[in-house]
This record gives C-alpha cells, sequence and structure tokens, in this order.
C-alpha cells in the first residue's frame, strides 16, 4: 500500500518523520540506502524539490550521508544516542529493545535500598528494597551509553530475570507487560549535562579527561499513573538525543 499524505501537516515533515521513525528504530539500518529523491516523490506523490529538502533535512540530523555510486546511506550509529524512548518504539515496531548493532552489557542486577530521589520517583519509602538493572550499551565501535534502570521490589517475584545479569531482548517494559499485563501509556525525560566521574568516563570509554556528559532521567507509568520504571542515563556529550514536537493544530 503506497504512503499517503495527509494534510494536517506540510508533505516534506511527514516523509522526514517517516523516514527518521525507520531509521531510529531500527528498521532502517546503517548502511542500508532510503529511497532516492525520484523514489520519494513517486512513492508519495510529491515534487522533486520535496523529496530534496526531506533528504536534506535527514542529513542535517546526521542520519544520512550521500555516498558516490550508491545512494543515500543510514548512518545514525556514528552520532545518535537511542534515548529511553527511541528504544521503546524501536520494541513496539520490530520487537527488540535495541537497533541493529547495538547490544547491552548488565553490569549488576539485584536488591537494593531506595536512595531519596529513586524512592520519590516509584512511590515507595527511602531505604525500600528496590531492582536495580545497570548496563552498558555498546556497538561495534564501543559504549555507546550507561544507564541504571529501578524498579519496585514486587516486580521481581512477577520477572524474576530483571535480578539477572542476562540481557532481555524485548527489553523491561516488555518482560513486565508479559509477565503482568501492565503497560506503559506515559513517558517523561529530563535532560542535562555535567562532567563525567573517572568510572563514567572509563566505562563510555572517553580518553579526554574533563568530559562532557548528556545526561538523562527517565520515568514510565502506567494508565493509572503508577511509575513502573524508573532510569537514569549518561552519554559522551557528542552524541545527538532526538525530539519532536508539533505546535496544536485545530
Amino acid at each position: 500500500m503506497a504512503p499517503e499524505i495527509e494534510r494536517s501537516l506540510p508533505p516534506y515533515r511527514q516523509v522526514v518523520n517517516h523516514l527518521r521513525e525507520q531509521i531510529l528504530s531500527g528498521e532502517l539500518a546503517d548502511g542500508d540506502v532510503v529511497p532516492s529523491e525520484r523514489q520519494l516523490a513517486t512513492d508519495w506523490s510529491i515534487s522533486r524539490a520535496t523529496a530534496t529538502k526531506v533528504l536534506n533535512e535527514l542529513r542535517h540530523e546526521n542520519l544520512v550521508e550521500p555516498r558516490q555510486g550508491v545512494g543515500t546511506v543510514v548512518t545514525a550509529r556514528r552520532t545518535q544516542h537511542h534515548s529511553p524512548s527511541d528504544r521503546f518504539r524501536s520494541a513496539d515496531v520490530t520487537g527488540r529493545i535495541y537497533p541493529p548493532g547495538q547490544y547491552a552489557k548488565i553490569l549488576s542486577a539485584g536488591l537494593v535500598s531506595a536512595p531519596e530521589h529513586v524512592a520519590l520517583a516509584l512511590g515507595v519509602e527511602e531505604g525500600a528494597q528496590v531492582v536495580c538493572r545497570r548496563r552498558v550499551t555498546c556497538n561495534e565501535s564501543g559504549p555507546v551509553s550507561v544507564s541504571t534502570s529501578w524498579f519496585a521490589a514486587d516486580l521481581a517475584d512477577a520477572v524474576p530475570a530483571l535480578l539477572e545479569t542476562e540481557r532481555i531482548p524485548d527489553g523491561t517494559p516488555g518482560a513486565i507487560e508479559a509477565a503482568t499485563g501492565r503497560t506503559w501509556d506515559d513517558g517523561v525525560d529530563l535532560l542535562g549535562a555535567r562532567v563525567a566521574t573517572d568510572e563514567e568516563a572509563e566505562l563510555l570509554g572517553l580518553t579526554e579527561r574533563p568530559a562532557a556528559l548528556l545526561v538523562g532521567y527517565n520515568t514510565l507509568s502506567d494508565a493509572e499513573g503508577n511509575v513502573i520504571e524508573y532510569g537514569e542515563y549518561l552519554s559522551s556529550g557528542d552524541r545527538l538525543t532526538r525530539y519532536t514536537y508539533q505546535r496544536p493544530r485545530d
């Protein structure tokens, strides 16, 4: 079925959103060739000028680059930090929490006493037992990000894998949904920046000091507003994390 333009958004923006989603979800992997200007114009019934604008926007976002004799290819892995929202969309679209070429090493998993900020996020008493999973995400070039996730302790009874230092292929939200039926409906990310500690720099393979970090804090909640997962993630400051938004339209 051929894609169709919706008139509520500028045509070029709809095509960009579609291709970006395919790239960030892993449906289009690094090295894959994206449709040419001619093909985009035909598939989407848009002008060649609009198709050119689409590819230029993806280049500007460092998601693709032109290659002589090949076309425009996906190159997101070099520059992108896949945010939690990217990963959760990837799990929904492809069944994999990580895009092709990325994988996680679980550094630790177990029950710990909740620090104050984690207790506030999960809605438990400070010092209560909570599940803590820490991981480093890598690709063929090395570490991409370091992240830590916390869960209420009772989830470990339903999902024992949360306490194991093994990867969960469809991600922790998928494992929790499969075991308990609880699904996440809302996600909130807070972003900041700071200088890496020596341990963080070593985990991320950052040799120059001081090293800047992109720091994120994410919360997943179910339809009743109960927090399923609270997480923190670190990535080197030269990687990009992308969020899109639109002005409300009548």
